[in-house]
């Protein structure tokens, strides 16, 4: 059996020493491990929820760096927001969140279909162009970068547990936001030669194609991790 890979710890620059206050705007099983492992890597998190005092309904309430608030909130007070939610909704929702991701950067680690009958992922809600292209034109003044969404949410912060090197992909047009997500990519342990920039935020529309693989692949080996990554 091969074994999982066990990579170098991560090198960061001096400049991505300093740690960034991170707003996740959805607080599922995506937001909640990409919240634990952020904060882990010493970087303070807010987690975007309908009810921010409740926190004992949420499986992070107690660790430490992580805190909530309502999502206006979030966007507006933090320095770099991940958007989480449900891709089918992610574009009125984040629109609607305009003056407050003014100069921010916008991680979209969402792919945006319709449900099958069975509730996998179905149709593309965008065929033709991409939730990330979507959301760049409706945030005009917001950084958008596409990554992370061609892999079950387990495999984001644990990059390391697969037996063969998964690929991370970047899609945006600013490359200093680009180098930014992947000093985050390094914190969740994603290792340089695992990630691909594909170029600008036009190529986002090939890696949320990529989603369409996913349902034929979950309903033949079940809900086990993978990626959908380059082979060289």
């Amino acid at each position: 059996m091969t074994r999982p890979l066990r990579p170098s710890p991560p090198r960061h620059s001096k400049e991505h020493h300093r740690m960034t206050s991170i707003g996740i705007l959805g607080a599922g099983r995506v937001g909640t491990a990409l919240a634990r492992k952020l904060a882990a890597a010493g970087h303070h998190v807010t987690l975007g929820v309908r009810n921010p005092q409740d926190t004992a309904a949420h499986p992070v309430g107690s660790v430490p760096r992580i805190t909530f608030a309502d999502q206006r909130t979030t966007a507006r007070t933090t320095d770099i927001v991940i958007n989480a939610t449900p891709g089918d909704s992610s574009l009125e929702r984040l629109a609607d969140l305009r003056a407050e991701l003014s100069g921010k950067i916008l991680v979209d680690v969402s792919n945006a279909t319709r449900d099958a009958e069975d509730g996998l992922p179905g149709d593309l809600c965008h065929p033709g162009g991409s939730l990330a292209e979507k959301l760049q034109a409706a945030l005009p003044d917001t950084r958008v970068v596409k990554t992370l969404n061609t892999m079950l949410f387990m495999v984001m912060t644990a990059p390391e547990t697969l037996a063969v090197p998964p690929t991370a992909y970047l899609s945006g047009d600013d490359e200093s936001a680009k180098k930014t997500i992947a000093g985050l990519l390094a914190d969740l342990g994603w290792q340089p030669a695992w990630i691909e920039d594909l170029g600008g935020i036009t190529t986002a529309r090939a890696t949320e194609a990529l989603i369409l693989l996913v349902p034929h692949v979950l309903r033949r080996n079940g809900f086990r991790p993978f990626a959908v990554s380059l082979a060289r």
